[in-house]
């Protein structure tokens, strides 16, 4: 159900375009480290090292002509964190430039990335692979890529991850031109 809610909330935050804009695209995320839906390798979780699976995308139809960037939002939707009002942020980059058409295994840390891009997760400038316990059920990791009109002019440190997270989704309103989700699961 989680999986069905978020593509709706999804909607309701990045709503398609109106007047005269192009509506919403469709981008295709695929990687070979996992089918969409599937389990995610060790490789690619905590107890991994938290290597960074490959990431590409490509658009389902003609790619608008005035993407500026790229943001990669990874997160666990069945861990909540604080008061339980927001899930496990495990990588967000933004400002991945538009020439680009994904991520390679083994992103670098650190706060800026050497195209540029920005990178946080709930525990600093890298990416922070799954650790579900053994004992639960799998927890369900949503890849999301959002296509942007624009550069977002939020720094990278400073701010605690889920308020620089809220700063890049807010900044990202009214620029979105495209989305596509992948899907994985996993449990130690």
């Amino acid at each position: 159900m989680k999986i069905v809610y978020v593509s709706f909330a999804i909607l309701l935050v990045f709503p398609l375009q109106r007047g005269g804009r192009a509506g919403l695209q469709l981008l295709t995320i695929t990687t070979g480290a996992w089918p969409d839906g599937g389990a995610i390798p060790d490789k690619y979780a905590q107890k991994g090292h938290d290597v960074s699976p490959p990431l590409a995308w490509a658009w389902t139809g003609q790619r608008p002509s005035n993407i500026a960037s790229y943001v990669v939002i990874v997160h666990d939707l069945d861990a909540s964190v604080g008061n339980g009002t927001d899930d496990m942020l495990h990588w967000l980059v933004w400002n991945i430039p538009a020439s680009k058409d994904g991520l390679s295994e083994g992103m670098p840390q650190g706060a800026t990335l050497p195209d540029g891009a920005r990178q946080i997760s709930a525990t600093g400038p890298n990416y922070r692979g799954p650790a579900a316990a053994a004992l639960g059920p799998p927890h369900h990791y949503v890849f999301e890529v959002y296509a942007l009109d624009s550069m977002i002019d939020v720094p990278a440190v400073g701010a605690p991850p889920p308020q620089t997270r809220a700063a890049v989704i807010s900044a990202m309103g009214g620029h979105v031109r495209g989305k596509g989700v992948y899907f994985g699961t996993y449990r130690r």
